[in-house]
């Protein structure tokens, strides 16, 4: 037992060491063992769509190309969930399609509840974001940092807060940047 603990640790330190020379990081054991593009199309995500190993998927899930998923990130897809092209789930996010608020209180009486959700392309989901059942988020929005989403948010919109509200749209976003000079 000792020799393979002394080989499976010392293969764990090459594989660190070789993780933090190529991408200068330090990641959990199943990330140094898989690689997410593999990881999305062995779940059947899209085209160059990455997902790393810590990230727990249940459920129904449709991933487009080009996506994102963070580390840490909770993928409920009981009720069903679709995940666009070029979205970023940012580290830590929770997306649920289902509930069990009446089977808790009816003390299993109920059913758990669920409803899908859909997440538009070209959305930006910042970090440790919740976003409940049934809610739609349309194309090209961004959804703020520890933003609990309730409710549906129209395309192109950007939306914070708990709950969170649609604080304006993305095209105020790149008037600021096309409006801001260009550092060299």
């Amino acid at each position: 037992m000792n020799d393979t603990y002394s080989e499976i640790t010392k293969l764990l330190e090459e594989l660190r060491i070789k993780k933090k020379e190529e991408f200068n990081r330090k990641v959990p054991i199943g990330d140094l063992l898989t690689e997410r593009h593999e990881n999305a199309r062995k779940l059947g995500f899209g085209e160059g769509t990455t997902c790393y190993d810590n990230v727990h998927i249940i459920g129904d899930v449709k991933i487009g190309k080009h996506t994102y998923i963070g580390p840490n990130v909770y993928i409920d897809g009981t009720g069903g969930l679709e995940i666009g092209d070029y979205c970023s789930i940012g580290a830590g996010v929770q997306i649920y399609t289902h509930n069990s608020l009446m089977w808790a209180l009816t003390l299993g009486k109920e059913p758990y509840e669920r409803m899908p959700v859909k997440i538009g392309s070209g959305v930006y989901i910042c970090p440790n974001t919740i976003i409940a059942m049934g809610v739609t988020i349309g194309d090209q929005c961004v959804i703020g940092s520890l933003s609990l989403v309730t409710r549906s948010i129209p395309p192109r919109s950007k939306a914070w807060g708990s709950p969170a509200r649609v604080m304006g749209t993305i095209d105020d976003y790149f008037s600021e940047k096309l409006t801001e000079p260009v550092h060299e």
